[in-house]
């Protein structure tokens, strides 16, 4: 019987293997980048960081990420399946972890420093982010505590408390988290190539090389998703380059863009209500 039962649960959770291996790469990379986003909002505060405490800020980066995969995982996958997901899925970003900091450990250590460490951050996300209330796919005054909580531990971090830039970079990176997991969830492919992934050693967030993936930023971006029979498409600029801008050019861009978002809207509506795409995603990057 026992070997019957684990059998039984190993197929289960094949069925949502590749979701599994895909958020774990979404995870890695995005703490990895976030690293870099937040040190170029604080750059005087960035020159003062040792590895360590880099390695602090992408540890608070995944911890909010599990917690926002735990909520967006329990509304595609089997109640009763959904707690060994989130235990395959730690596993899951441990083994790439591993494979990522290899260079920096060296090949066949232990690295058991690495499980335990991603195991208490499993941890301390349920006990810091899972006392707000809220349903990932709407919008609410508890997902705004969560990621005000959120960003204020990314700027005491940096050693910058109040930050508003590094607060205001700390939400842009996270709050992009919840619409590429449903994403992939549903079945879309995700935003961040496998490439990310080999350059989110958060060690090496300081010394990649320009123009490297991993080291890019995104100044302006376009989404569009379905409510019911309407499109609804929006744009928005990385704060740091908001605040770069002139009136005028700010009030050029303005213009520019909403001529892109809607010649980008009207063929995303054309796509999504098409036939070939009926059954399609409910939400996505136009």
């Amino acid at each position: 019987m026992p070997d019957q039962q684990g059998t039984l649960m190993s197929t289960k959770s094949h069925s949502f293997a590749q979701q599994m291996r895909t958020v774990a790469e979404l995870m890695l990379a995005v703490s990895g980048e976030s690293v870099s986003v937040i040190k170029r909002a604080a750059p005087e505060q960035a020159l003062k960081l040792k590895r360590q405490d880099e390695w602090g800020i992408y540890l608070e980066f995944l911890r909010a990420m599990f917690n926002l995969t735990d909520r967006v995982s329990a509304l595609h996958i089997p109640l009763k399946e959904q707690p060994q997901f989130m235990d395959e899925l730690t596993d899951t970003v441990i083994d790439q972890l591993k494979k990522v900091l290899e260079p920096a450990f060296g090949a066949g250590d232990d690295q058991m420093e690495i499980v335990m460490t991603i195991g208490a951050a499993v941890a301390e996300s349920r006990q810091t982010y899972e006392r707000y209330r809220f349903l990932v796919t709407e919008d609410s005054p508890a997902k705004n505590d969560l990621y005000r909580d959120f960003s204020d531990r990314v700027a005491r971090a940096v050693n910058s408390p109040g930050n508003p830039k590094v607060v205001a970079a700390a939400t842009l990176c996270i709050a992009a988290v919840i619409p590429a997991l449903l994403g992939i969830f549903e079945g879309q492919t995700p935003p961040v190539s496998a490439d990310v992934t080999a350059n989110s050693n958060p060690s090496a967030a300081s010394s990649s090389p320009r123009g490297a993936t991993g080291a890019d930023i995104k100044l302006v971006s376009v989404m569009s998703s379905i409510k019911g029979e309407e499109v609804e498409t929006r744009w928005g600029l990385h704060p740091r380059f908001r605040q770069d801008l002139t009136q005028e050019e700010a009030k050029q861009l303005t213009a520019t863009m909403n001529r892109v978002a809607k010649i980008l809207g009207e063929r995303y509506a054309t796509v999504a209500f098409s036939d070939q795409w009926a059954s399609w995603h409910k939400a996505g990057h136009a």
